[in-house]
């Protein structure tokens, strides 16, 4: 489908859609028995809530939101620490401005920005790296956040760092990988998931192939596939596709954008600058080899090695349950604070502050 189509109107045809709804609902009534299909893209996710994408599917196809928004995975800890880099007015701390209402322990990068620290919305890391050129009596500190797909434009940061021989900039680093967290959640018996949904943006860097090892081992169904209506219900058709037919392997709807080696010089530079590591991931907890660390090479861009921070104690709210919708184990709707006391102008978790959290998608679209 997507190989004739070139505009972005045809992947939200009403009738193209209906039509595969028509034919989902055909496929599911071969099922033996219900199926959970995750997604693991919060681009995903706000597109199946925005264009209604559930209400077209047969109740024995059930989408599962998983951990795909980069900041809120993210874990308090790592906003505490963003939150103490503050702490010297010699400082200036830049970032995207997703991350500024996010809750840390005591506060967030907002409320502490009211408050006269120098905090700095920017839209690269180049612009960062930008500040530190232009500030250079004061130390420019980038939170670098986010899994494959921004991880290598903050490698080409540090790089053009290293270049112009700068001394004032660091890189506050808390890469996720996205394989790894789709392997423990395969092996979850509560979600009982039979095909992903893989992300798009991630998988333009990563490729189609690196979800192989997936697909083969847990003999679990994965297609990448776009953000539009018509997207999203192929890939969906291609999953069931590979479930009525007892296979396991990995397909790619996005051909458009996304190829199975991936974007070769993106990763060169990944692999240049940052090394694999452990990362803790909100909801999730410590995942082995599911980060990315800057490597000695570069120690002297990382923030967490250059820096001595006091970071409190970590407290996280005990009532906020977007740990467990970033884990699929519940909906936004089963949160006691959803859109109650958490609302996108008062959250008490990350998955209502980012535009690609389940809660902010729920919010917006799906009450």
């Amino acid at each position: 489908m997507s190989a004739g189509m070139n505009f972005q109107d045809e992947f939200r045809d009403r009738a193209l859609v209906q039509n595969m709804a028509s034919n989902i609902r055909c496929m599911a009534e071969r099922l033996s028995a219900p199926v959970n299909f995750m997604e693991v893209c919060g681009t995903h996710t706000m597109s199946i809530y925005q264009y209604g994408i559930r209400s077209l599917l047969p109740e024995k196809v059930k989408l599962v939101s998983g951990p795909g928004c980069p900041v809120c995975v993210t874990p308090i800890g790592y906003i505490d620490e963003a939150l103490a880099c503050t702490a010297d007015p010699r400082n200036i701390v830049a970032t995207f401005g997703d991350m500024l209402r996010v809750p840390g322990s005591c506060s967030s990068l907002m409320e502490l920005r009211a408050g006269g620290a120098d905090i700095r919305i920017v839209y690269s890391p180049l612009d960062a790296v930008a500040l530190a050129k232009n500030n250079p009596e004061r130390r420019v500190i980038f939170l670098g956040i986010g899994f494959e797909t921004t991880a290598p434009t903050i490698a080409a940061s540090i790089l053009e760092a290293a270049r112009a021989g700068l001394k004032n900039y660091l890189v506050l680093a808390a890469h996720k990988t996205m394989p790894v967290p789709m392997e423990i959640l395969t092996c979850d018996p509560q979600l009982q998931l039979k095909g992903y949904l893989c992300p798009a943006h991630v998988s333009t860097v990563i490729g189609g192939g690196a979800y192989k090892p997936l697909a083969d081992k847990y003999k679990i169904p994965c297609v990448v596939t776009g953000f539009e209506p018509a997207d999203v219900m192929q890939g969906i058709e291609m999953l069931l596709s590979q479930v009525l037919r007892e296979e396991s392997r990995v397909e790619i709807q996005y051909s458009r954008a996304v190829t199975w080696d991936g974007n070769k010089k993106a990763q060169e530079i990944l692999a240049r600058v940052f090394e694999p590591c452990d990362a803790v991931w909100r909801g999730l907890g410590l995942l082995p080899g599911s980060g990315l660390k800057i490597s000695e090479e570069f120690a002297v861009f990382d923030a967490g090695k250059v820096l001595s921070l006091d970071v409190p104690e970590t407290m996280e709210n005990p009532a906020c349950r977007c740990g467990d919708v970033l884990k699929g184990k519940l909906t936004p709707f089963d949160c006691p604070l959803f859109s109650t006391v958490c609302t996108p102008e008062a959250p008490v978790g990350a998955c209502m502050v980012s535009s690609e959290g389940t809660c902010a998608a729920a919010y917006k679209y799906g009450r």
